[in-house]
């Protein structure tokens, strides 16, 4: 079971959800005072470093602990599951954290928790709100490739089943269009989205739902038969490394990229959100903040449950 099994590609971080397992959280602010004061600290240091070599990594850090454990020749883990790798970024960061606190606290600082610090601390260096983090989670020793592959919504998702997914995990369909936002930072695999481009049940074979002109910028980039698993395209193109609001205002020019960021349009009441997200950066922020501060409760491992990895890459 791993240690938080609601994840997200934090924070554009191109949001998924696993599994999670319904547990009440005792997580508190400043959990580390007494222990390791200096945590917070060290992993936002590390954070600015990597942030400062790459601006896009803010979009490639991974939400949940169990997401750092590599696979083995009897395990194929989550970072290596289709829907998460080469999504997901920045594990040398975590690494680097992690090691800092080994020395500085040895056993104290668990991994689950560095990755929630450097989610808060890479949205807030992208230009997001910052907000308290409550901590205290537990590593879990088990990291299974088919959770994600199970689990992951697709960007082909609806409304409906984005809703379920969300649901399922204790997130409110409104909480849903706030933590889809991520989706102004970071990038996209082409393979994700071209069905949109090329194989859609249309006579142009193009998703009508899309805009035209941003439909041709995406053929140029994405062409049609390419083998190139790598091509990759900003996920909003006019602040590809800025928290806010552009999703939204994409998406009401029909430039939003995956048709499950696209499908919020086709519902009244997501179709509100959108509208009122992206008429206020800090409004939307605000709900965002307090969006990660719930998700990161759900399905933790605390107390005596789990360990505290000495290495993130693998268990005790």
């Amino acid at each position: 079971m791993s240690s938080k099994k609601l994840t997200c590609v934090c924070i554009a971080f191109f949001l998924v959800l696993c599994a999670s397992v319904r547990l009440e959280a005792q997580l508190q602010v400043g959990f580390y005072t007494s222990s390791c004061a200096i945590a917070e600290f060290v992993v936002k240091d590390e954070v600015r470093k990597a942030y400062m070599s790459d601006m896009g990594l803010a979009a490639g850090l991974g939400c949940d602990g169990s997401v750092l454990i590599d696979s083995t020749t009897s395990n194929t883990a989550e970072k290596d599951a289709p829907a998460n790798n080469p999504s997901l970024r920045g594990f040398e960061t975590i690494d680097n954290a992690k090691a800092r606190l080994e020395t500085l606290c040895p056993g104290k600082v668990s991994c689950a928790d560095i990755v929630a610090f450097a989610a808060r601390d890479s949205v807030e260096m992208a230009g997001g709100l910052g907000y308290d983090v409550p901590a205290g989670r537990r590593d879990g020793r088990v990291s299974l490739a088919s959770e994600a592959n199970t689990n992951l919504p697709s960007p082909a998702s609806n409304v409906n089943q984005l809703t379920q997914i969300f649901g399922n995990k204790g997130l409110t369909q409104e909480e849903m269009v706030t933590l889809s936002g991520a989706h102004t930072i970071g990038r996209a695999h082409c393979t994700s989205f071209s069905p949109r481009l090329y194989n859609f049940n249309t006579t142009t074979n193009q998703d009508p739902t899309l805009d035209s002109q941003y439909a041709s910028q995406l053929k140029q980039k994405c062409p049609q038969g390419s083998t190139n698993t790598n091509l990759v395209v900003p996920m909003d193109p006019s602040s590809p490394n800025v928290m806010d609001v552009g999703y939204y205002n994409d998406i009401l020019a029909n430039r939003g990229l995956f048709t499950s960021d696209q499908t919020l349009l086709t519902n009244s009441a997501t179709a509100n959100q959108v509208n009122q997200n992206a008429m206020n950066t800090f409004v939307w922020g605000s709900k965002f903040a307090a969006a990660m501060v719930k998700m990161g409760q759900i399905g933790v491992l605390t107390g005596g449950a789990g360990e505290v990895r000495l290495n993130c890459r693998k268990i005790n």
